[in-house]
C-alpha cells in the first residue's frame, strides 16, 4: 500500500509528539480532525496530530460498495471470518507511518495511536506489536481483531485507554468488553472507560482523552 494521505495539524512549532488518528468505515481524516480544539489541551503540549485517510475499497456487508476503509468487512458480528490480510495491509501503513514520525525526531514512546471503531481496531493491531513500545493506544468503540498477536511482552506496559457507549448500535457494547478481558488475560493494563451513547464520541469522553494525553505526553 503507498503511504497514505493524511490532514496534519500541529499545536505548537517544533512538536515533540505525534497522535495518529484513524476514523471509522466510511470516513476520512475530516472526521477528527476538528476535535483538536475541543481538547483543551496546554499550550506547551505540542503535538502533532496525523488524520489519515483510509484506501477505498468494495465492503462486502455493504453489497460491496465501495468507501474507505481499512479492511474489509462481512458482518458486524466479530465473530465470523475477518479480513487478516486487509488488517495486516492497513497495520502495516500505520506502521510507516509510525516509523515516519520517528524519522522526524518524535521517539516511538512520544507517539500514540488512537483510532475509533475500524480505525481502533488497526490502532490495536498495529500497536500492540510495535517496537520500541509507543507512547500508548486509544481504541474507541472498537474491538481486538482476533489475529492480532498479544504474545509481545515487552509491549505490556504499554498504556491502553479503551472506551465503549452502553447503547452501541453498531458494535456492541459487550465485543469492546470483551476485547477488554482478552487484552488483560494476555496480562496488559486496559483503562476501561463507557458512557451512555451510541456509536458515537461523547463530550465526557474527549474529556477523559484529553486529561489521558495530558497524562502520557506532559512529561
Amino acid at each position: 500500500m503507498p503511504e497514505l494521505d493524511a490532514i496534519e495539524h500541529e499545536t505548537g512549532a517544533n512538536p515533540d509528539a505525534a497522535v495518529i488518528w484513524l476514523h471509522g468505515l466510511g470516513a476520512n481524516g475530516h472526521d477528527f480532525a476538528g476535535i483538536v480544539p475541543q481538547l483543551h489541551l496546554p499550550a506547551e503540549l505540542t503535538i502533532r496530530f496525523i488524520f489519515p485517510h483510509a484506501p477505498v475499497r468494495p465492503i462486502t456487508l455493504n453489497q460491496g460498495y465501495q468507501m474507505p476503509g481499512w479492511y474489509d468487512l462481512t458482518s458486524l458480528n466479530i465473530d465470523n471470518d475477518e479480513d487478516e490480510a486487509g488488517i495486516n495491509e492497513s497495520s502495516n501503513a500505520i506502521r510507516a507511518l509510525c516509523q515516519k514520525q520517528e524519522s522526524l525526531g518524535i521517539p516511538a514512546n512520544r507517539i500514540i495511536l488512537a483510532g475509533f471503531s475500524q480505525g481502533g481496531a488497526i490502532a490495536l493491531h498495529c500497536g500492540l506489536n510495535y517496537e520500541p513500545p509507543l507512547g500508548g493506544i486509544m481504541a474507541l468503540s472498537t474491538y481486538l481483531p482476533h489475529c492480532c498477536d498479544l504474545e509481545n511482552k515487552t509491549n505490556q506496559n504499554l498504556d491502553i485507554f479503551m472506551a465503549h457507549g452502553k447503547q452501541d448500535d453498531v458494535l456492541s457494547h459487550n465485543f469492546g468488553d470483551l476485547s477488554r478481558q482478552r487484552l488483560e488475560k494476555s496480562g496488559y493494563s486496559v483503562k476501561w472507560h463507557e458512557y451512555a451513547m451510541m456509536h458515537n464520541v461523547s463530550m465526557e469522553e474527549v474529556q477523559d482523552i484529553s486529561r489521558w494525553l495530558i497524562h502520557n505526553l506532559g512529561g
